[in-house]
Formats: C-alpha cells, sequence, structure tokens
C-alpha cells in the first residue's frame, strides 16, 4: 500500500483502534488518529511520529465542529482522507425502564452521530478522487440484541442501517462503506466490564470472564489485531467489491442468534 495514503482513525490510541492504528502504520499508511485526548499519547507511537507518518489531533466525535475543524487540519498535513476509520463510541448499561432519555440522547451522539459528522466531512473529497473507504467498527450488538443494553444495542443497530443505506448511495463512486462487528474483545473496556461484573455480582474474575466469553463459540476473548487485520483488508483496493456489508469477528458468536 502507497505512503501516500492517508487513514483517519477516531478512538485509535486504546483497545481495537490501537490495533488498527499500528496496523495502518504497518501497512505503509498517514495515519491521523483523533479522540478528546489524542495529544496526550505521544509515547504511544514515537518513532512514527518523528518518521512524520502519524498526527495525533484532539477532537469530540459529538460535536460537528469540532470534528470539521480536526479533518481540515488532517487534510492539510497529510492530503485527502481516502479511508475513513469510525472507531470512537462508548458502552453503557442498565435496565430499559431505568434508562433514562439522556442515556439513549448520549449513546447516538457517541456511536451514530460521530459516524456520521466524520462521513459527510470526508464524502465529497472521496466522490472527487473516485476512491474511499469507510469502516465502521461497530459490535455484535448492532446485530443481535443483549439485555441490559438497549441503548447501545439501538445506537449500534442505527449504524449498521445507516451503513447500507451509505453503500447504495455510493455504490458507483469507488466509495465503499462497511461495518466490523467485533464480539467481545480483550480490550480496557472489556477489562473495566468484567471489573463490575466481579463487583456487582461478587463473581471470581475467571468467572466473570467466563459469563462473557461465553457468547464465543471458541470460548475466548477476541484479539483486537484480529479486528485491525479485517480492517486492513476492507481499506485495501482488493476489497473494492465489498459494500454494505457487517463483518462479524467474534469466533461464530452470531451463529447462535
Amino acid at each position: 500500500m502507497s505512503n501516500s495514503i492517508h487513514a483517519l482513525i477516531t478512538g485509535g490510541t486504546s483497545g481495537i483502534g490501537l490495533s488498527i492504528t499500528r496496523a495502518l502504520l504497518s501497512e505503509g499508511y498517514k495515519v491521523s488518529v483523533c479522540s478528546r485526548r489524542a495529544k496526550s499519547n505521544h509515547d504511544l507511537f514515537p518513532d512514527e511520529l518523528k518518521a512524520g507518518n502519524l498526527q495525533l489531533l484532539n477532537m469530540d466525535v459529538s460535536s460537528k465542529a469540532e470534528v470539521e475543524q480536526a479533518f481540515k487540519e488532517a487534510t492539510k498535513a497529510f492530503g485527502t482522507v481516502s479511508v475513513l476509520i469510525n472507531n470512537a463510541g462508548q458502552a453503557s448499561s442498565s435496565p430499559f425502564e431505568k434508562s433514562s432519555s439522556e442515556i439513549f440522547q448520549s449513546m447516538l451522539s457517541i456511536n451514530l452521530m460521530s459516524v456520521i459528522h466524520c462521513s459527510q466531512v470526508v464524502i465529497n473529497d472521496m466522490k472527487a478522487q473516485k476512491f474511499g473507504r469507510i469502516i465502521n467498527i461497530v459490535s455484535t450488538a448492532g446485530l443481535i440484541g443483549y439485555a441490559y443494553t438497549s441503548a447501545y444495542c439501538a445506537s449500534k443497530h442505527a449504524v449498521i442501517g445507516l451503513s447500507k443505506s451509505m453503500a447504495l448511495e455510493f455504490a458507483k463512486t469507488g466509495i465503499t462503506v462497511n461495518n466490523i462487528c467485533p464480539g467481545f474483545t480483550d480490550t480496557p473496556l472489556a477489562q473495566d466490564a468484567i471489573k463490575n461484573i466481579v463487583e456487582k455480582t461478587k463473581m471470581t474474575t475467571e468467572q466473570a470472564t467466563q459469563s462473557l466469553v461465553k457468547f464465543n463459540p471458541m470460548d475466548r476473548l477476541i484479539n483486537p489485531e484480529e479486528v485491525a487485520h479485517t480492517a486492513v483488508w476492507l481499506a485495501s483496493k482488493g476489497a473494492k467489491s465489498i459494500t454494505g456489508q457487517s463483518i462479524s469477528v467474534s469466533g461464530g458468536e452470531v451463529m447462535l442468534s
């Protein structure tokens, strides 16, 4: 892959996002990483920053104004964004009847509107160059349902519906729009979930972990690098006929739905 291709990823300094950032850099992309505190993570990429292959930009994905400003800076440094990885997101957990309007609005703002804001900023440039890859990191929660996560599931299902519409709209422009839907993945977010389960249920850490991996027929957490490899493939020219798809990286979990 030519190092002239510019990839931008939101939330690319931890968990799945960090693995995708490193995978893109290893493939020779110029990479812009945007998140609320991206600039405080220089220690993660000392060599890449020194080489000029990476830039870190602070941005709140739920703010359209901040998205537009950050993307303007990213484009000024590395040129047109040809690959957009919408990875930033949050999860919340609560019973449906106790889930406030604010919780639903927050999940929609961070998990859905962020995808809309970022995609709208890059779409005209992608159309002009007749090439673009929009890859949304969703969740198996966008394909099936989980109890006590109604707001999160609603936002992730919405991203998948949005992606199908966009894929059809831009099918003749050289732009593809796809989703990657990981199952429970070995990230700080999953470790926090395990910790919360331990605190609320008095399970052991091993029991709490098993309560998550039981959904995976392979009986394990997904490795973030597995998601990153899928993202690199979808970003490639070889995936030009793959669009409107939601690829489950979950050890076969969705076969059980």
